[in-house]
């Protein structure tokens, strides 16, 4: 008879854990977050709630797509505009904004509804399921984010996986093209008898997440100034999805980079180093940046090499010089084939 991982005494819970660490070399601090990460989108996406969220970001590409092999901390979630708005949206098959004026009321109108969705109904629904189900983890709640602090079975961690699992929402988008997709645990189907979460979310295509990373570090270029750590994530993304082929087929779908582009420009207008506005309409014509230089470039290095050295990939991953050349050529194809398009 199988039992449920979470439901196992702390004893058993650690057998299992120390058991598939050994078998994959990775981590029992990374096994046990990303069964809570699981656990998360499974109780999300089985609830009411589920049918307006998508699951996006460097997650989904690993826990849906498979593409990356990375430590992730966030799941990121998208509520759909339209059912969170549909005051605002009506029939503008875009789901975006008449004019910028009209942006700032539907940011801020969209800003309003979801922090009182994360703490009015999701915040309490994750607490109840917690509590149904017995299980050692409190969930709070910060604007448009929830943080589930579960309690981990060591508390010898190796520094940088805290036993927090943040779910951060956003509701500018429709999140579209997405479709359904199972995710696992990574420790699924190594111990006989013991069942781990799963769930099947919507998640959002790999293409549009290509799209949106690429608009990321075209950004960056212009800006020439990190704005978080582990930013260097984005050109190591880009280079796995390349590798699995998603890179080429998002860069032949015109209507797609220009939906992202709309949609970037009207919500997420940003200035250059030269204090005046990006373009990001560069991203389809012809002038699109993936390679930074200078300053910049030996920040993202410092990045990189920090990502490197505590752990972050959990694969032995290429030097920053060969990282950056797999990007210029990723750079240089999609500025040809929007030339060609003209």
């Amino acid at each position: 008879m199988s039992e449920s991982f979470l439901s196992l005494s702390l004893k058993d819970q650690i057998k299992v854990l120390d058991l598939v660490s050994n078998h994959l070399g990775r981590s029992t601090d990374i096994l046990e977050k990303d069964v809570w990460v699981v656990w998360s989108l499974q109780t999300l996406f089985t609830s009411a709630m589920g049918e307006h969220l998508i699951f996006k970001g460097g997650t989904s590409l690993s826990k849906a797509y498979d593409v990356i092999r990375r430590f992730s901390e966030d799941v990121d979630l998208t509520y759909d505009i339209r059912a969170i708005a549909p005051d605002l949206v009506g029939d503008d098959g875009e789901a975006l904004p008449p004019s910028r004026s009209q942006e700032k009321r539907w940011t801020k109108e969209a800003r309003h509804r979801l922090a009182e969705w994360v703490e009015g109904a999701a915040k309490p629904y994750l607490q109840n399921a917690i509590s149904d189900q017995g299980l050692s983890a409190k969930v709070r709640s910060e604007e448009h984010k929830i943080f589930i602090d579960y309690k981990p079975t060591s508390t010898d961690g190796i520094g940088y996986v805290v036993p927090i699992v943040t779910l951060e929402f956003g509701a500018r988008s429709t999140g579209e093209p997405c479709a359904l997709r199972d995710v696992k645990c990574d420790m699924d189907g190594f111990v006989d008898g013991v069942v781990f979460p799963t769930a099947r979310p919507r998640v959002m295509h790999a293409e549009r997440t290509f799209w949106e990373k690429i608009t990321a570090t075209h950004v960056f270029c212009l800006q020439r100034r990190l704005r978080a750590e582990r930013f260097a994530r984005h050109w190591h993304d880009l280079v796995r999805l390349d590798d699995a082929g998603i890179a080429d087929i998002a860069l032949r779908d015109r209507a797609l980079a220009d939906s992202v582009v709309k949609h970037k420009a009207m919500f997420f207008r940003m200035k250059a180093s030269d204090g005046e506005y990006i373009d990001y309409g560069d991203v389809i014509n012809g002038n699109l940046q993936l390679v930074p230089s200078g300053d910049a470039r030996s920040a993202l290095e410092g990045d990189y090499r920090y990502m490197i050295e505590s752990d972050f990939f959990l694969d032995e991953v290429e030097t920053f010089d060969a990282l950056i050349d797999r990007c210029a050529d990723i750079e240089k194809r999609a500025n040809r084939m929007a030339l060609e398009s003209v």
